[in-house]
């Protein structure tokens, strides 16, 4: 059986760097995990998600001319609905400014900028030493 782009494997982990994880597969042939490949979320320290010895189920994202093989945990998991959270998020946050009128957003906008303006004037006039600043 060679190894191919996609093919699910079973693997065991050999050594852990601070860059990825070498898997040996079946056939005697080692691949990298690499860090980003490892979890779903991010991975500041391997050794919290992997230890030598691991049995691991990864995904051959790519094959190299020199005989790397590029492996991955995260994608040999099944998860249809993977990503779906963010998009969600994403639309609620579309439908909310939809909804809101365009006068609305107008007047929060000005109320903002008028604020950040008074604060701003507040600031320069009494840096500047003259024209109307507190003398003390």
């Amino acid at each position: 059986m060679s190894i191919e782009v996609g093919s699910k494997l079973q693997g065991k982990v050999t050594g852990i760097t601070n860059f990825g994880a070498f898997v040996e597969l079946k056939e005697g042939t080692t691949g990298l995990v690499h860090i980003s490949e490892v979890a779903d979320n991010y991975v500041k320290d391997i050794n919290e998600h992997l230890t030598v010895g691991d049995e691991v189920t990864v995904k051959v994202i790519n094959v190299e001319k020199d005989g790397k093989i590029g492996l991955s945990i995260k994608k040999a998991k099944d998860n249809p609905n993977q990503g779906q959270g963010r998009r969600k998020n994403n639309n609620q946050k579309n439908n909310r400014e939809r909804t809101e009128s365009f006068e609305s957003k107008m007047n929060r906008f000005l109320k903002d900028s008028e604020d950040r303006l008074a604060t701003l004037r507040k600031h320069t006039e009494s840096k500047r030493g003259g024209r109307g600043a507190k003398k003390g």
